[in-house]
């Protein structure tokens, strides 16, 4: 009787060993691939992955396009963008294209590296290196910001305009859309900096 107790105690012994054992091997494994190392690169493109997904949602090759509220048609397109998480109107783009096709049959293209869109008010905002295309005038700028409750383009820091005139330099021009007017203006002297070709 005491022999088959203690045949019992060693295989019940046995057992829960050879149990811990395994339980043991399987939880250092898995534990092990929580912690396996990856290579440089691949360590990179998961911090970039989380910076991302931190900031809000990436999107690629998007395309805004829509009627303001002067009724001119125009098409936004951006090769990254990234929605704001604290505010889901606001959209932050990198490598910027903007069309207008006003009712006249006028076009302005408006390229930039970033731009901010909110997609609700449909405002526009285009930051570093600004290129303008409109009536065969080239324009070149820092910023540009368009508020489309008032219809107007406000093009400012560093602007300077290429045409068949000649060449202008300006602190700030405003393209009144609605009206088709621009006016443009400087704040040193109230003075336009401009080297225009007569005819």
């Amino acid at each position: 009787m005491d022999r088959t107790k203690k045949l019992r105690v060693v295989q019940i012994s046995l057992i829960i060993i050879g149990s811990l054992i395994i339980l043991f091997t399987y939880y250092l494994d898995k534990k092990g691939q929580k912690n396996k190392i990856f290579n440089v690169e691949t360590q990179k493109e998961i911090l970039k992955t989380n910076e991302n997904t931190s900031k809000g949602d990436v999107f690629y090759n998007i395309e805004y396009s829509g009627l303001d509220l002067a009724g001119n048609r125009y098409i936004l397109k951006s090769e990254e963008a990234t929605n704001n998480k604290t505010n889901k109107d606001i959209v932050n783009m990198k490598s910027v294209e903007a069309t207008f096709y006003f009712k006249n049959n006028k076009v302005l293209k408006v390229i930039s590296d970033k731009g901010i869109y909110n997609n609700n008010t449909l405002d526009m905002v285009f930051l570093g290196n600004i290129k303008a295309n409109y009536e065969n005038s080239l324009l070149f700028a820092d910023k540009a910001e368009y508020v489309n409750s008032s219809s107007f383009l406000t093009i400012s820091q560093k602007v300077k305009i290429d045409d068949e005139m000649g060449t202008m330099y300006a602190d700030k021009i405003l393209f009144d859309i609605k009206n088709q007017t621009v006016d443009i203006s400087t704040f040193e002297e109230n003075k336009i900096n401009a080297n225009i070709k007569l005819k």
